[in-house]
């Protein structure tokens, strides 16, 4: 199909690219993660997905943050006025990132284009946040509890950062890759962070190329799994934690308790 971004997100796209967010879905519960790309399972609507949605938007354009507003407006908006406190900390630090000059000046160019290519065998999408080509660069914009705070990683074995902790350093990686192999020059990322803290923090991040090499070979290493899921020629794995494998669940055996925290 001729991947736009009005259709990035549908069952169609879903079923034939894989995408970073697709990627982390799999390696969090492979059952679900197949379930919603066969229109079984509809993730729930959930405040902290809509709050990145709308953080997002305040930097796309006025149209996409408008359309945002009327589509959450309940989930937004209070009945007796004024928005509920996940929205006001919102309001806060898209005012926090856009009263920055050097955030800004991060996050010049087009936004929210669309990318598709081959890697490892699988065909991607990514949507970029913003992209300047005068610059050869790109930018994403995150959300995050706290800069500074560590995360352990088994993935990294060891303590690591909110990026690599929510594989936002994998992210910046593959979509490098897949610009490159559509422009033809390695971009450069950047990542404008800003917290829910009140007053926000904010930083512009960069990454060493070198974090890359791993990132790719990680993604090299698991993918063929998950294009044999996708074709249903493997039988996926539950996580027995997440909201599709709690609804699902049928119990047919006891559990070790030392079980419980791995």
């Amino acid at each position: 199909m001729n991947l736009k971004a009005t259709h990035y997100h549908s069952k169609k796209a879903n079923k034939q690219y894989m995408s970073v967010s697709q990627f982390k879905s799999f390696l969090d519960c492979e059952a679900r993660t197949l379930a919603e790309i066969k229109g079984d399972h509809i993730p729930p609507v959930t405040a902290p997905l809509i709050v990145g949605s709308y953080v997002h938007a305040a930097f796309e354009s006025p149209e996409a943050f408008a359309d945002i507003e009327e589509q959450y407006n309940d989930i937004i908006f209070k009945k007796r006025g004024g928005k509920y406190a996940d929205f006001e900390t919102a309001d806060r630090m898209i005012t926090a990132v856009k009263n920055d000059p050097f955030a800004m000046f991060a996050m010049e160019g087009e936004k929210e284009k669309v990318f598709t290519a081959d890697l490892f065998g699988a065909t991607w999408k990514i949507k970029v946040d913003s992209i300047n080509h005068d610059r050869k660069t790109f930018t994403d914009l995150k959300t995050t509890q706290d800069i500074y705070k560590r995360y352990w990683s088994s993935k990294y074995e060891g303590w690591t950062s909110f990026m690599e902790a929510w594989d936002y350093v994998f992210q910046m990686a593959i979509y490098r890759e897949i610009l490159f192999k559509n422009l033809g020059v390695h971009y450069t990322p950047y990542v404008v962070a800003v917290t829910k803290e009140n007053p926000p923090n904010k930083a512009v991040l960069h990454m060493e190329p070198s974090r890359f090499d791993f990132e790719l070979e990680y993604a090299e290493a698991m993918i063929d799994r998950m294009l044999q899921l996708k074709n249903e020629e493997e039988t996926p794995e539950r996580c027995e934690k997440c909201v599709y494998c709690r609804e699902t669940k049928q119990l047919k055996d006891t559990i070790e308790i030392g079980d419980l925290i791995y």
